[in-house]
């Protein structure tokens, strides 16, 4: 399952209901005390209610209202559930979805109780007809009730079948949005929400008011479950010391016995040892572990920014083994300002593996932060910015309306040693570039390698970056000319092109003369980064296929997928390994023409 939105109502400063949407990566920005840590916190509370537990002062300090709402609404729902071993159904069938057919879960707390309760609720179109809204709270007994007052087929068998055929009775149901009560026993309700939450995603909060140490839960946590395993594949051998110690006490023991007869026996008839063997949590609470990093140096003694990004990896590896050793199939990583006590180069090696992880299956990454260097890298896509009204309720605002708001709250500046803007697609056709470029000049050295030249910025056509549209807004004005280079998989991008040749400013437009930028690959190149034969055609093939479909339906047959990874994720992984593998002899060999290193050549001579 996936989450798709939050929502908050009465919670800390949400004093009315507040709702933020995610994607897979999303980045929440504000500036202090905004209530960005508050979201992932409410998370936190819905999800787990451990790390971050839910307090009588946490619900809304204006408000006489003691209930705390959070809602979250998932996407990407199981096909079927399992009411028992012999009836299954749907979240649909069971009139359980949003009309959206989203599925929303609402946790009503208590706040004013010293120990707040939870109820939680189903929020669906359900039928509100008084014959039938309470069909899920019925009992097997009631509902054959029913079908046999309605004279419907008697021979219907489970609660999930007999309901449908009665809900399908009934000409008017009167679907409207109600609140199902589901943490109740109530029937098939409660079995329903015990399904459910054998498919709702981990959650896993790393925050930032931490002491940044091996003693930290992210690492402790690992290494007690690396001594839990390691004792687990010596048991023999403890059961054997347990026996060898056991003997040899008795035998102490049994010596003194004789050894205090001889001395006076009325001083003990018997004496009688008794082993107690150390249980498992004793035996693992007599090792532990401690980190070294390089040259012996302890993490503790390491610097700040050293010690936060181990302890990322360490969060990062203890979600995945409870990933692993449960039956869920997603997981969410909230993380509080990551960028703490991190270096600029740092913070881009943490962009970029937050990116990488928000593409794999079944994981979704929500950050927050107030750091330009950070926000400036995220996709736009991924941008909430969180502020306040000016009657102070807390809003959350996305789309590309809100940079110029973010720029000012952060101070996300243009970079003036900018030059020349090269427009492209998306973030694929960046990485493809600087790869070809990279390559080209070790063989031409005149040309730039634009995967370290800083007189290049990039604006992507179809979404960029934050850092990007600052720039290209700001570059705009100053007259930087623009180097536009499109896939020739598009009829109209031909027109957008001749646009930009016509005018006056030096900037210029090239489509690819194959098909898209995949169709560059030299198949060597593909093989070198995933051990894989496939052809790599100008254009498509004799099925109709372009490398993307063909190295995606390649790829997935190699690792035992049952069903090819979408184009998209192809493209990510051919951007991500087969382009850094292509040299200058592998490009001039699939361009006979020299058209790429043309493009260069161009980008060259518009930068001087």
């Amino acid at each position: 399952m996936k989450l798709k939105s939050l929502a908050l109502n009465n919670f800390r400063g949400y004093s009315k209901e507040t709702k933020i949407d995610f994607e897979n990566l999303t980045t929440i920005i504000g500036k202090n005390d905004i209530g960005k840590s508050t979201l992932l916190e409410a998370l936190e509370i819905f999800f787990n209610n451990q790390t971050v537990v839910i307090e009588p002062v946490d619900k809304n300090i204006h408000s006489s209202n003691g209930s705390v709402e959070i809602s979250c609404e998932f996407a990407d729902l199981p096909d079927q559930i399992s009411i028992d071993s012999s009836s299954t159904t749907t979240l649909k069938e069971e009139y359980l979805l949003s009309s959206d057919e989203t599925l929303v879960i609402k946790k009503v707390f208590d706040c004013s109780k010293k120990t707040p309760t939870v109820d939680i609720y189903i929020v669906a179109d359900h039928p509100t007809n008084s014959e039938v809204s309470n069909l899920l709270e019925l009992k097997e007994k009631e509902l054959q009730s029913i079908i046999k007052s309605k004279s419907l087929d008697s021979k219907l068998k489970g609660n999930p079948e007999m309901r449908k055929a009665i809900w399908s009775s009934i000409s008017d149901l009167e679907i409207k949005k109600v609140e199902i009560p589901i943490s109740k026993p109530k029937e098939d309700a409660k079995r329903i929400w015990e399904q459910i939450e054998m498919y709702l995603p981990i959650f896993a909060l790393f925050q930032s008011d931490r002491n940044s140490s091996d003693t930290d839960n992210e690492v402790q946590d690992p290494m007690k479950s690396a001594i839990a395993t390691a004792l687990a594949e010596v048991q023999e051998d403890i059961d054997r010391i347990q026996k060898k110690v056991k003997e040899k006490a008795e035998e102490i023991a049994n010596n003194t016995h004789k050894a205090l007869e001889t001395i006076d026996k009325n001083l003990a008839n018997k004496l009688e040892p008794k082993f107690t063997p150390p249980t498992q949590a004793k035996w693992n609470g007599l090792f532990s572990i401690k980190m070294d990093t390089d040259d012996g140096i302890p993490l503790n003694k390491r610097g700040s920014g050293v010690r936060r990004m181990i302890l990322v990896s360490f969060f990062k590896a203890e979600a995945e083994r409870r990933l692993k050793t449960s039956s869920k199939k997603s997981i969410i990583y909230g993380l509080e300002e990551p960028e703490t006590a991190q270096h600029p180069n740092n913070q881009k090696i943490l962009i970029e593996s937050f990116k990488s992880l928000a593409n794999e299956t079944g994981c979704q990454i929500i950050l927050t932060t107030h750091s330009p260097g950070l926000a400036s890298e995220l996709p736009i896509e991924s941008l909430r910015f969180v502020t306040k009204s000016a009657q102070g309720e807390v809003e959350i605002e996305k789309g590309k309306d809100i940079f110029p708001k973010v720029s000012e709250a952060l101070g996300v500046t243009p970079d003036s040693r900018v030059k020349v803007l090269i427009c492209l697609e998306g973030p694929t056709d960046v990485d493809a570039i600087k790869c070809l470029s990279k390559a080209l000049k070790i063989k031409y050295p005149e040309l730039p390698d634009l995967s370290t030249d800083d007189r290049i910025a990039y604006v992507l056509m179809g979404g960029s970056t934050l850092k990007h549209w600052v720039n290209n807004n700001y570059l705009r004005g100053l007259g930087r000319p623009e180097f536009h280079l499109y896939d020739n998989d598009v009829g109209t991008y031909q027109n957008s092109i001749d646009e930009v040749n016509q005018r006056e400013d030096n900037s210029c437009g090239y489509l690819t003369s194959k098909l898209e930028i995949e169709s560059y690959l030299h198949s060597q190149a593909i093989k070198y980064a995933f051990g894989i034969d496939i052809e790599t055609p100008d254009t498509v093939n004799a099925d109709g296929k372009a490398v993307p479909k063909i190295f995606a339906e390649a790829y997935s047959l190699k690792v035992g997928f049952d069903s090819p990874i979408r184009d998209s994720k192809a493209k990510q992984f051919l951007a991500e390994r087969a382009f850094p593998a292509m040299t200058a002899e592998m490009i001039e060999e699939r361009d006979t023409i020299f058209e790429v290193k043309g493009w260069f050549e161009k980008i060259n001579e518009l930068l001087q």
